[in-house]
């Protein structure tokens, strides 16, 4: 009997072939396979009788009835009944359950992946901070759900491509060249000459001394050699950038964040393409003059009044190079880009699609797609934490890193919905209790480690095990996440919610405590022990495969 290792999809795959037959007329129809509520209503159900109502003009129990007759035969489904006004109920056998561990043991690190992208191209554009100082801890919780969310989006089979936008140009750009030329000169902070928008952080000091010493820095495929050069404004705005994005990067590293593509904003100024994108724009007949400043009239899509795209002093507003920006994302030729960004950037959302739907390019007008989340309070000994030596003004991510390590600032950052407050409690974050939930997790997948190191036995046995035999409470719970994690996967990619992950694994090792604590697993009895013992080798793959979704590690030992 092979092994179903995503029901949901098997059934959709079976109502769907229902479909064929009791109305071949209708070509396209999305059928949904929900868990209910109650589980004397089963194990899934459809509401596709509902739905096909209004289509066929006939009452949706007569057309339950109807489908399940054309249902296909299939070894997982133990029975289907209709329930109220023509929901289809399915009941899985209690087998098909069973064998899932098999399928887990058997898929290793690929089970739960899925292919809901279908292999399309994909770009989710994150961090994106400005090379003016170390990265935040608001950064840090963009770099935690971007990158897990492209972890989420690659298992559920899109082609995902990472991408950090440096916005090296502008006014900020400015003040950061003239901080670190007030430092090489010897001037400070404290300071009465410093300016009202100058870097005070022990950083600039840092980046002063390394110009003053002519060193050599790398970011990505930039070179910058220091000249040493005081006076040279220029060169030393070039090597502050330089050296600013090689130090978020190291941070960036730490935390086990890689990307695939760096873009510069700079780079649309001098390769024409903010120049092609406004010319564009002109054409179009959106664009019109007035005191001075040409405005786009985004209203005509959506925005609540117009903005203004070249100011009066021939420069550009910050929304100009980002339309220029997604437009070259597109001719990139990613059907799907995301943008994961802080909730300050909640104003651009339209504008910048504005740009995009004026420039007739063919882009969907709800291109691109946006995770934005919201800021972070730091907390120690129960009072917040805002200050950090190196940045001056507020704490990085390097601080959480170094105090907590990197798995809890990950799991921490990613482990509620990006549209929340979130309180990153440090002391939390250390403590060794079943409070911390990295820790409850990690020692859940620990202590299966021990039991099965205590066996001594040969993992491949596991794979003849008859998994027949767990049919307790606890192994039935244990047995239904196994079935759940393709579809939490499946969820947390199309609703764009890394969490998600976070909260089945902690609902998992709840469960797997329970069982640990009320379970003999080295028993005499040969088939119960393998069977258990297989059981909760699947529980550890799955719990190994969602904290890589997090970017957090399974330690075997704690």
């Amino acid at each position: 009997m092979s092994v179903v290792l995503n029901f949901r999809s098997h059934l959709s795959d079976l109502f769907a072939q229902a479909v064929r037959i009791v109305a071949p007329e209708v070509t396209e129809i999305d059928i949904v396979i929900e868990r209910p509520k109650h589980v004397q209503h089963g194990d899934y159900a459809c509401n596709l009788a509902m739905q096909l109502a209004r289509l066929l003009r006939k009452a949706p129990n007569e057309i339950a009835r109807s489908l399940i007759t054309a249902l296909p035969t299939s070894h997982v489904v133990e029975k289907v009944e209709i329930a109220g006004a023509g929901f289809i109920n399915i009941f899985i056998t209690v087998a098909a359950k069973q064998n899932v561990v098999h399928g887990v043991l058997r898929a290793g690190m690929g089970y739960g992946h899925i292919h809901l992208g279908a292999g399309r191209k994909l770009q989710v554009e994150f961090v994106s901070a400005n090379p003016t100082g170390p990265l935040h801890v608001g950064h840090g919780r963009g770099a935690a759900v971007g990158d897990c969310l492209c972890r989420v989006l690659q298992a559920a089979g899109w082609n995902v491509t990472r991408e950090f936008y440096y916005n090296d140009a502008g006014v900020q750009i400015d003040n950061l060249a003239i901080s670190v030329q007030l430092r090489c000169m010897g001037i400070s902070p404290d300071d009465l000459s410093w300016p009202e928008n100058g870097y005070r952080g022990e950083y600039i000091a840092d980046v002063a001394r390394a110009y003053m010493a002519q060193e050599m820095v790398e970011a990505d495929d930039q070179h910058v050699q220091a000249s040493g050069d005081i006076g040279d404004l220029r060169a030393i705005r070039s090597f502050s950038v330089a050296y600013l994005r090689s130090e978020q990067d190291l941070d960036l590293r730490a935390f086990g964040v890689n990307f695939d593509v760096y873009s510069l904003e700079s780079a649309l100024y001098t390769d024409g393409k903010v120049e092609e994108t406004v010319n564009r724009l002109i054409a179009s007949g959106y664009t019109y003059e007035q005191d001075n400043a040409l405005w786009l009239r985004t209203t005509d899509f959506g925005d609540d009044k117009d903005r203004v795209m070249r100011k009066s002093d021939g420069s550009y507003t910050y929304f100009v190079p980002d339309v220029a920006y997604h437009l070259d994302k597109w001719r990139r030729g990613f059907v799907r880009v995301i943008n994961e960004q802080g909730a300050d950037h909640h104003s651009t959302i339209t504008r910048v699609r504005a740009g995009l739907q004026a420039l007739d390019a063919g882009i969907p007008p709800d291109w691109p797609d946006y995770v934005l989340h919201q800021m972070v309070t730091v907390l120690r000994n129960g009072e917040e934490v805002k200050i950090s030596k190196r940045a001056g003004s507020y704490v990085t991510l390097r601080d959480l890193i170094d105090e907590v390590g990197c798995d809890a600032t990950r799991f921490f950052l990613a482990a509620r919905h990006p549209d929340s407050q979130l309180v990153f409690d440090i002391d939390l974050a250390k403590s060794k209790s079943n409070e911390n939930p990295v820790y409850y997790i990690q020692y859940a997948h620990a202590r299966i480690c021990s039991v099965l190191g205590q066996w001594k036995g040969d993992i491949a046995e596991l794979h003849r095990a008859n998994v027949s035999v767990l049919d307790s409470e606890n192994e039935r719970a244990l047995l239904q996440h196994l079935i759940d994690y393709p579809q939490v996967i499946e969820s947390a990619a199309k609703d764009l919610a890394p969490h998600l992950i976070a909260f089945f694994l902690k609902d998992l090792a709840a469960d797997l405590h329970g069982y640990y604590n009320a379970t003999r697993f080295l028993v005499e009895d040969e088939d119960i022990k393998l069977a258990r013992l297989a059981l909760i080798a699947a529980v550890a793959q799955v719990m190994r495969n969602g904290l890589a979704l997090l970017g957090v590690s399974a330690p075997a030992k704690m």
